[in-house]
């Protein structure tokens, strides 16, 4: 009995010896030793609350590193990124009904274009994938794809199959497919829409440079890249000027390049077609960012589709050099062209950390040759909506007949078409 009272009176001595060590290391860098002479037992608890005083001493400052050396940084980042996503609103806010030919100042800086890339688009785009490719129960199906189909206009009588019962998901509601006969090929065109969407620019490429909305331009070199496809112009040159570049591409030397922007809206048909007769022999991939493409954001973002994850198709047509580049945005890292199924886009840098990775097209692994596209022949599809840009040599006397912010539909002429053109079309039809 009386051994249990003195033990217990040895741990409470212990208790209050560790809360008093305590208190001194705080107090104190320098801890002063306390000499134990009574038992062996008193002797081993003094180095246990040793230790225990020494464990917490050290934990107390790896915390304080962790705070100092981790977190402050943290809460300050989050400050200032904060401040910027401000300023970007505030920006965006009074460029709202502005133009930026108007107003060049509201066109986005170098930090306002690395804030919004900061933002996990592509890891949202993959979200956003694997979500809509969920299995939908029969009874959802009704009010869910019904509802999407209200918001974004999407006509459902001109799809193969009108029933919303029969989708399973949303992504194959993205991708469906429209009745023979809605999207009529006109005869007498050259160059058609590829899509249905929204015309945000067209012209010539002048100096190598061409407009992504009025008052806002890219580079052709930045956009396509190395010029060392197949049967063009081998390596580009060191110190080749934009418009040495633009002038590179030309097969005939007496034509023009042209261009064409045009956004698909998630309402609209999401398939997407060769808009001329030509044949591709050339695939460059850049794996890129997946900003978005809406107009108000193209208007915003010089360089937009140069930033932007896109599949650049280059080939011969009648004319000489054609090429046609879907480009990825924003939950739209998906773009599937089904004579190329060795693409893979919205995958994550590890998997993709080149800029881009060329590929010759050919039919098999061992054959390089050409692969023929007829005009309005199905080329590729989109999840959701997203660009196609359309970059092409035509004589100097070719027109567009199309204006910016004119809504197409696939099939339609782009062109103006001359009587001596009608004449050639219809010998080759």
């Amino acid at each position: 009995m009386d051994s249990k009272v003195e033990r217990n009176k040895e741990v409470v001595n212990m208790r209050q010896f560790k809360k008093s060590y305590d208190n001194v290391k705080k107090a104190s860098p320098v801890v002063s030793r306390r000499s134990v002479s009574s038992s062996a037992g008193e002797s081993n608890d003094a180095k246990v609350a040793s230790a225990v005083a020494a464990t917490a001493a050290f934990k107390g400052a790896k915390s304080s590193r962790w705070r100092r050396f981790v977190l402050k940084p943290f809460i300050f980042v989050q400050f200032f990124f904060g401040i910027g996503l401000l300023a970007i609103a505030l920006k965006q806010f009074r460029r709202k009904d502005t133009h930026p030919a108007q107003s060049p100042e509201l066109i986005a800086k170098d930090w306002e274009i690395l804030y919004y890339r900061i933002i996990p688009f592509r890891a949202i785009s993959r979200a956003w994938g694997w979500l809509t490719n969920r299995h939908l129960p029969v009874w959802a199906r009704q009010p869910l794809l019904g509802l999407y189909a209200r918001t974004f206009n999407c006509n459902l009588e001109e799809a193969t199959d009108g029933n919303l019962d029969n989708y399973s998901c949303l992504a194959e509601f993205f991708r469906r497919k429209l009745k023979n006969g809605v999207r009529p090929i006109d005869p007498a065109s050259t160059v058609i829409a590829p899509s249905d969407g929204t015309v945000l620019n067209f012209g010539r490429v002048t100096a190598g440079m061409m407009e992504q909305v009025k008052g806002v331009s890219y580079s052709l070199g930045e956009f396509l890249g190395p010029a060392y496809w197949r049967n063009g112009p081998e390596v580009q040159p060191a110190g080749q000027t934009e418009l040495e570049y633009e002038k590179s591409l030309l097969v005939n030397k007496d034509n023009d390049l042209f261009h064409c922007v045009i956004y698909l809206a998630p309402g609209d048909y999401h398939c997407f077609h060769s808009p001329v007769d030509w044949t591709v022999n050339f695939r460059r991939h850049f794996p890129g960012a997946l900003l978005s493409v809406n107009p108000s954001i193209a208007k915003w973002v010089a360089g937009l589709f140069s930033l932007n994850e896109r599949a650049v198709y280059v080939g011969r047509w009648k004319h000489g050099f054609f090429s046609m580049t879907p480009v990825g945005a924003t939950n739209v890292g998906s773009i599937r062209v089904y004579g190329d199924e060795k693409l893979r886009t919205n995958c994550t840098k590890w998997a993709l950390p080149l800029p881009y990775y060329d590929r010759y097209m050919g039919h098999t692994e061992s054959d390089s040759d050409e692969i023929p596209l007829n005009k309005g022949e199905i080329f590729g599809e989109f999840n959701l909506g997203s660009t196609i840009v359309l970059i092409f040599e035509a004589p100097k006397d070719f027109e567009f007949k199309i204006r910016p912010g004119e809504k197409i539909r696939m099939g339609q002429s782009l062109h103006v078409t001359h009587p001596a053109a009608e004449g050639e079309v219809s010998t080759l039809g």
